[in-house]
């Protein structure tokens, strides 16, 4: 009953982002618009957190008919030290979402009150340990575009119809998984507007299901992780897979990406907050993680989860100080200069714990192409760090419809041998696309924890197998094909195709003698 229920809220929040992207089509192009919502989403978020912090420390003390919402703003100010030490942020009540609702429809200023509210908010993280994970949160969000309107009155409308929409949300009470449905509403926003926008939103959205499979491989036998990382984090739909299937608290020092796209950087901090992670539980960096990798420092990560770029172009040997790189140098070569791909992996393996599990997206080339690719494949299966290579089916990214392929990459393991799992059809079809089920991935994960031959379905293959082939990782070289061609009987065959022979020369022998007659 309680899913029946949950659903039902889940349909009927869904119907009401649609409307509200359908009321702004038209101004701005879908992929853009995503941040003015996510933007708004996001601002009714912390003023709806916030105001419901304090209200249950005052309820608690016995206030019982106390509310932020109502308090004058120089009162208030007595609480912005405490909240930015708590909360990472301070809103005064007169700048809450509900707040600004009341008059928008009678603000003839709209625009600008928003934009002193928002530099207000990241303004107030100034100083504290949360200014990086505030500033600049709100940059997409611009109310003086001319893409909401070329007057400032036509922006205003629009800015309307975004508040009122984003405030028609039902998002349920504070306590009641709210923060369920605030990451909800932003998940669905962002699979519509990539499924809408085809590689530009591919490039930073990777769907629900592979997430889910990829996290599976990378947690199985742990049930708590130092850290999650993800080195091209994109939205950090990766990054918070693994809070929801072991539980944010059993990712004991936080969620860490790094993500080269200023917008979509901006997109995965906000997602942190919706989510409910606190600004002192991750550390998102926007920098090119190949040339000015972050989190130098910190201890290695337990379990990274990734869908890096595909074939992207990097400086790889035009810069000569990059062989010298700890993370490039054990292989003794670079990565092409126009395939990138396992530079990623490389970089991945340097940031990995012994203990830990890294579960990487890959483009299918970097399996089998020969040069620097092959030689840096050979590092990889000569120091047994390659635990694992999976075979995915087609059709399930938005924007290509290439079958990809994860590579699961180990630093202890206790045999000399990879695993192949053929899962190219461990999928349904739906529409153009094809989809993994949770059959689909408990069935995959299966096979990867059990690491046994499975006839037509994974094998367990001797790196010195594997060597011998010359390093090709492609799971086809290993995984024998299931023949589903119908079985011919040749000599049921050629009997049959004898019998009509005969029976052909019997008619042309009766030919014949009709036209002799004739």
């Amino acid at each position: 009953m309680a899913d029946n229920k949950k659903e039902m809220e889940r349909a009927e929040l869904h119907r009401t982002i649609w409307a509200i992207a359908d009321e702004m089509r038209g101004s701005v192009d879908g992929w853009d618009f995503k941040s003015y919502i996510l933007g708004m989403l996001f601002y009714r978020y912390i003023s709806e957190n916030i105001t419901n912090y304090i209200n249950k420390g005052e309820w608690e003390s016995g206030n019982k008919d106390f509310n932020y919402a109502d308090l004058d703003d120089v009162t208030a100010e007595d609480a912005r030290r405490e909240m930015v030490g708590v909360k990472g942020f301070f809103i005064l009540p007169s700048q809450l979402f509900c707040n600004v609702c009341k008059v928008c429809d009678a603000d003839p200023d709209l625009n600008m009150t928003l934009e002193k509210i928002f530099a207000a908010i990241e303004n107030s993280a100034k100083g504290s340990e949360s200014e990086d994970d505030f500033k600049g949160l709100f940059a997409d969000l611009d109310v003086n575009s001319n893409k909401l309107g070329t007057t400032v009155v036509k922006r205003n409308e629009k800015l309307v119809k975004l508040l009122r929409g984003v405030q028609s949300m039902k998002l349920g009470d504070y306590q009641n998984n709210t923060i369920d449905a605030f990451g909800d509403a932003y998940e669905y926003l962002m699979g519509m507007y990539a499924s809408n926008a085809g590689k530009s939103g591919g490039e930073f959205y990777t769907p629900q299901e592979v997430s889910e499979l990829l996290t599976k491989i990378a947690t199985v036998g742990k049930t708590e992780v130092n850290k999650v990382y993800d080195p091209a984090c994109g939205s950090g739909s990766l990054l918070l897979k693994a809070a929801k299937i072991l539980g944010k608290d059993n990712v004991r020092q936080g969620f860490f990406g790094q993500e080269i796209n200023l917008t979509t950087y901006n997109l995965c901090r906000i997602n942190m907050f919706l989510h409910d992670i606190d600004y002192d539980k991750f550390d998102i960096a926007c920098e090119d993680t190949l040339l000015s990798p972050q989190h130098w420092d910190d201890e290695p990560f337990e379990m990274i989860v990734s869908n890096p770029p595909y074939s992207i172009h990097w400086k790889g040997d035009d810069d000569i100080t990059l062989i010298n790189d700890p993370r490039y140098a054990p292989a003794g070569v670079l990565a092409p200069k126009s395939k990138a791909d396992l530079a990623f992996i490389m970089h991945s393996l340097a940031w990995l714990a012994t203990n830990g599990t890294a579960a990487i997206v890959c483009f299918p080339g970097v399996m089998y192409r020969g040069g620097a690719e092959k030689k840096i494949r050979q590092y990889l299966i000569d120091n047994n760090y390659v635990d694992c290579i999976i075979q995915l089916p087609d059709n399930l990214f938005f924007g290509t419809s290439i079958a990809t392929c994860i590579m699961v990459l180990k630093k202890s393991k206790k045999d000399n041998a990879t695993l192949f799992i053929d899962a190219s059809k461990e999928c349904v079809k739906i529409t153009n696309n094809n989809k993994l089920t949770p059959e689909n991935i408990e069935h995959i994960v299966q096979m990867f924890a059990d690491r046994k031959d499975v006839q037509y379905q994974c094998k367990l293959v001797g790196n010195d197998v594997i060597a011998e082939g010359d390093y090709n990782l492609s799971v086809s070289s290993y995984v024998e094909q299931e023949d589903t061609r119908e079985l011919v009987d040749i000599a049921e065959l050629n009997a049959k195709i004898e019998e009509i022979v005969a029976h052909e020369n019997e008619l042309r022998m009766q030919i014949d003698e009709i036209i002799k007659e004739l």
